[in-house]
């Protein structure tokens, strides 16, 4: 019998991939069956469901660092997104790795991210009761919340790639490792690009025996740490001891100098405000969420649906609603409210 695309992709990942890899044949499957197609694996199925849902195109309004920057080059949450995917896939590819699910996992990673960034995720954690965490919520909205509250049934190691992508506990496949890995290299080094371009830092501002280490600029500074991933990666994702503690006093320079600097941050307590708001509006208002959010209130509360749809909004829609249902038109119309 003749092999189908798919069957053929399957053969070739057992001759090539490294007996490291997790090989999409032996998958753990996902939580609905489904019949297998013959033209895509399980995880090029999930990488094309993530880069087709809703909240994958929602990504380009929400914040990544800077909150309604002037200029079209700041990064949001999918410019950003993409950029951990190029270097999860090239780490990846190197160590003859699953492309295919360390793209999916990537992705999908952040797909749970509030509007405005970590203020949002902070605003609704204060609120939300149980807290709220962006990586938490990822995995929500790929098991209930897309495709009106079907779901997008990824299979489980994308599943658990997305939720173990920041903290805590590793993900189960070294796959989900190097996306972990990978977005801290691109959002330490792309906040950088962006801090230096709003005036907030120069690169020789960051720590001189860093810059020795890793490079003066982006792009030595990526490759450092992508070649120390490669060089020094076997059981499991791992750099070089002087990389990872070049990387590690990187990040603490970032969250004393652009991270909590008043003119990336200056702005942030409104934009919290602005979202304890409209959770506790629709909470106690849950006949005026949209159906799919208002069958959640019936089903798991007023308080859980608020925060999922208070989440799922972006930066630009949540100034929209907030002025719809707190700003009098009459303001509007003579310009008070701008």
């Amino acid at each position: 019998m003749a092999q189908t695309i798919c069957e053929r992709t399957l053969e070739m990942e057992k001759l090539t991939l490294s007996p490291r890899a997790m090989h999409c044949a032996d998958t753990r499957g996902r939580q609905q069956p489904e019949p297998a197609c013959s033209v895509r694996t399980a995880y090029q199925r999930d990488r094309d469901r993530i880069l087709h849902c809703s909240s994958f195109r929602r990504l380009k309004h929400k914040t990544q660092v800077f909150l309604s920057p002037e200029g079209d080059h700041y990064r949001t949450r999918l410019t950003h997104t993409l950029e951990v995917v190029q270097i999860a896939r090239t780490i990846a590819r190197a160590l003859r790795l699953n492309e295919d699910l360390t793209e999916a996992i990537a992705l999908g990673h952040d797909l749970g991210h509030t509007p405005f960034g970590h203020a949002g995720e902070r605003a609704l954690n204060e609120v939300f009761e149980g807290g709220f965490r962006h990586y938490e919520h990822s995995l929500r909205v790929v098991d209930k919340l897309e495709k009106d509250g079907r779901g997008l049934n990824l299979t489980y190691e994308v599943r658990d790639g997305i939720v173990h992508h920041t903290t805590g506990e590793q993900a189960c496949t070294l796959e989900g490792r190097i996306v972990r890995l990978a977005d801290k290299i691109a959002y330490l080094n792309h906040d950088i690009d962006d801090a230096v371009r709003a005036g907030v830092m120069a690169e020789s501002d960051i720590p001189l025996d860093v810059r020795t280490t890793l490079g003066e600029r982006k792009s030595q500074r990526i490759d450092t740490l992508v070649r120390s991933v490669i060089a020094n990666s076997e059981e499991t994702i791992a750099m070089a001891l002087d990389v990872e503690q070049a990387l590690a006093e990187l990040n603490r320079f970032m969250f004393k100098n652009v991270y909590t600097n008043p003119v990336c941050k200056g702005e942030e307590k409104k934009a919290e405000g602005l979202i304890k708001q409209l959770f506790f509006y629709f909470a106690e208002n849950p006949n005026e969420l949209p159906s799919n959010y208002w069958q959640i209130s019936i089903e798991e509360g007023a308080s859980r649906a608020a925060c999922d749809y208070v989440a799922s909004m972006s930066d630009g829609y949540v100034l929209s609603v907030y002025q719809k249902l707190f700003i009098p038109t009459a303001w509007l119309e003579n310009g008070l409210g701008t």
